[in-house]
């Protein structure tokens, strides 16, 4: 039986980004969340057949052709982000980095794609360091060619598709060529983010500001957009496969962008390009309650902080309170400063540092660490020793701005996608080339390569996949098959939206729509954050009673989840922004 649940509060005047977003001395919280562009209100979908949920109707549609077509999950996410590339250019693109879980049903196992980006050859940890030594301000470190990693997503979709894609590589880029040759309606939300100026790099370097500001003006709402740009670099792709992107003339083209950027000009080298490849790392999975559930290895953040927030809050029972109880989300925001705390120490890149993935997930420390969570807030929880040996690193301090995608997908053998992809801030480096935006996710790692004498696990250095809060899920009941598929965009705030939906789902019985409509809280180790314009702002007072340092803010997930039950497919998508659940059944 599905539980009663506090739904989202209805808004209906738009909620917007502080337009004091393009000065350079804010605080970081005024460049969160990516942009509230209002709520639509969003109807589960079920199906038998197959499902896709995606951040824009068009790449979901994309995705759903494919399999029509006879494509299984794999073929439907390639198809899907091509498109988002085009129509969701601030959040995710082919100029970005991706992971991507796929669980094979008739094997029964699961394997992840780490398609993250890595820093060029000739970066080095004073990388966004002034001549004083001190980090540069956040605008210097985003906009420009000094930020760009090497772009992972389409070695990651090519070594996926190779192990497990059924249609013809080519026939994955159909949709997106045809649409970017023919033109996509201009959504609100991209409208919105041009209007408010959301990354202040894009109306300074060309060619963006001639594609995004036509005229001086933004894209309106409604406009036919097309890109034949980007239609001939798909069309080269689709042909001839991933070196068309990697080496030779469109190589040369990104990197001559990234070094004559006439902001902040990069290092990127031909060779960065040539010798970059996607990784496949084992899964990280843990027991809950009675199921098991999994999420991407480091750099990603999945597979340490959402499983311990998970963890830690498993002996407390949360199916014996009502959803978004206010104890429970005070229990909640407990367990996710003690995994905050963890992460923004140890997770890095595994190639480079020794993440003590095993010993931050073993029972006997979560235990330990558990009884650090009061009736009370504790305003700052310490680091963890997860085991004697174990090298602390000091506390990160790298932006992690919220600009992603996530796409969920179960296709007609029971096949599944959870993958989550991103350039970084909206709209990236702002640095475009080909009809695409290059990441700035260099960002991503530690500004500060030390800090107290110690060294940050997350410094730059060259070759290495900055730290990442993309936190692809799935979770699987004890008998191997699938439960769910959940994943989210939000910066490092997509922890706590995927924890959360998770305990939606699985303890209080809410139906994936449900869970996703939540009002949202997070807590990051700092304060707590109540989202705006919902029901859970009635509750601050209660938060500050337990000793809580409470902020009201947009909080805009962009959740997309399908739930496997009985045979039938549940989809949902955010209602925070603009993607839809597609199903089909027999």
């Amino acid at each position: 039986m599905i539980k009663s649940v506090p739904l989202l509060v209805a808004i209906t005047s738009t909620l917007l980004v502080s337009s004091c977003i393009s000065g350079g001395k804010q605080q970081r919280e005024t460049r969160e969340p990516e942009g509230a562009t209002g709520l639509q209100n969003k109807q589960q979908v079920t199906a038998n057949r197959f499902m896709v949920a995606a951040a824009n109707p068009y790449a979901t549609k994309a995705g759903q052709k494919m399999l029509a077509l006879g494509g299984n999950a794999v073929d439907a996410a390639i198809a899907t982000q091509l498109v988002l590339t085009l129509v969701e250019p601030q959040s995710s693109g082919i100029g970005g980095g991706t992971f991507l879980m796929y669980f094979d049903n008739k094997t029964k196992k699961l394997i992840t794609y780490d398609g993250r980006e890595t820093a060029p050859s000739g970066a080095d940890h004073t990388l966004f360091l002034d001549k004083t030594g001190k980090p540069v301000r956040w605008i210097d470190a985003v906009v420009g060619g000094r930020s760009v990693g090497v772009p992972g997503l389409l070695h990651a979709f090519q070594s996926a598709h190779n192990d497990h894609g059924k249609l013809g590589w080519s026939v994955l880029f159909e949709p997106a060529i045809e649409l970017a040759l023919s033109g996509f309606v201009v959504s609100p939300r991209l409208n919105m983010l041009l209007e408010k100026n959301f990354n202040p790099g894009l109306s300074k370097l060309s060619p963006a500001k001639e594609y995004f500001y036509p005229n001086g003006q933004a894209l309106a709402t409604g406009t036919l957009k097309n890109n034949p740009e980007l239609a001939l670099l798909y069309q080269q792709v689709a042909n001839n496969g991933i070196d068309a992107f990697y080496n030779g003339p469109y190589a040369k083209q990104m990197v001559d962008a990234v070094q004559t950027s006439a902001i902040a000009p990069g290092t990127l080298q031909l060779s960065d390009l040539a010798k970059y490849t996607s990784k496949t790392r084992d899964a990280i999975c843990i027991p809950y309650h009675q199921y098991k559930v999994c999420s991407m290895a480091p750099p990603s953040s999945g597979g340490i902080a959402v499983l311990q927030i998970l963890k830690l809050l498993e002996e407390k029972k949360l199916s014996q309170y009502k959803a978004n109880d206010a104890y429970a989300l005070h229990l909640f925001t407990q367990a996710s400063r003690l995994a905050f705390a963890d992460r923004n120490h140890y997770v890095a890149d595994p190639d480079f540092i020794d993440v003590p993935t095993k010993a931050l997930l073993d029972s006997r420390y979560l235990k330990k660490r558990s009884q650090l969570i009061t009736d009370k807030d504790d305003h700052h929880v310490p680091v963890g020793l997860p085991k004697s040996d174990v090298l602390v690193y000091a506390k990160d301090d790298g932006y992690e701005l919220p600009s992603t995608t996530h796409v969920s997908i179960v296709d007609e053998e029971g096949n599944a996608v959870s993958m989550t992809s991103s350039i970084e801030m909206g709209f990236g480096s702002t640095v475009m080339v080909n009809g695409y935006l290059l990441n700035n996710q260099l960002t991503d790692f530690s500004l500060s390569p030390k800090k107290g004498g110690k060294w940050m696990a997350n410094r730059v250095e060259a070759n290495k996949r900055p730290r990442s809060s993309m936190s692809p899920v799935m979770v699987f009941n004890m008998d191997g098959s699938l439960k769910l598929v959940v994943g989210s965009p939000g910066g490092s705030r997509i922890i706590n939206y995927v924890a959360q939906t998770i305990i939606g789902i699985l303890d209080w019985g809410l139906s994936p729509q449900q869970a996703i409509n939540l009002p949202k809280i997070t807590n990051r180790n700092r304060y707590t954050t109540l989202e705006k314009g919902t029901n859970l702002v009635e509750q601050k007072e209660t938060f500050e009673q337990r000793g809580h340092k409470v902020q009201i803010r947009d909080l805009n997930s962009g959740l997309h989840v399908i739930q496997v039950q009985d045979g039938v497919l549940l989809g949902g998508a955010d209602p925070r922004r603009e993607g839809i659940a597609l199903g089909e059944s027999n």
